[in-house]
């Protein structure tokens, strides 16, 4: 089994970028506690990470052929890329949409997500658990599907 972690604008900032919202671990402490987990549960794991939509878009393109399962953090273009929402309808692995901080409890224009509706489902509000708890989340997927 493949997981493909993707994550958005801004996530290669972790640690740094207010970290009273989304903590000091750093994209590498978060990608270093996933793979441990995936290995735990013999999984393989692949990250990747940019702040530009098109390359997110050939990036959930590329899982199609190859992944099983992917978690994806789309960061700010959760609220707007219905290019990335298609994306997402238009690939074969199911998706599992993640945030760090709790976006219902935040801005209101990030309680509206254009990409849930594409996704299997959506874990927000618990840091880089929400990434672990997708992991699972995939993994029965996967197990129920075989």
């Amino acid at each position: 089994m493949l997981i493909s972690v993707i994550n958005g604008p801004n996530l290669n900032m972790l640690g740094e970028r207010e970290p009273q919202v989304y903590g000091s671990e750093t994209l590498d402490d978060l990608n270093s506690a996933l793979g441990r987990a995936a290995r735990d549960r013999g999984v393989d794991v692949e990250f990747f990470q940019s702040n530009s939509e098109g390359s997110l878009i050939d990036r959930l393109h590329e899982c199609s052929r190859r992944s099983d399962g992917v978690i994806l953090n789309a960061g700010a273009y959760t609220h707007y890329s219905i290019a990335i929402r298609d994306a997402i309808a238009a690939i074969r692995p199911p998706v599992v949409e993640v945030h760090l901080s709790n976006v219902h409890a935040r801005e209101e224009f990030r309680r509206v997500s254009v990409i849930a509706p594409a996704c299997v489902g959506q874990i927000s509000g618990f840091g880089s658990t929400s990434y672990l708890l997708a992991l699972e989340a995939l993994v029965r997927i996967y197990e129920e599907r075989s």
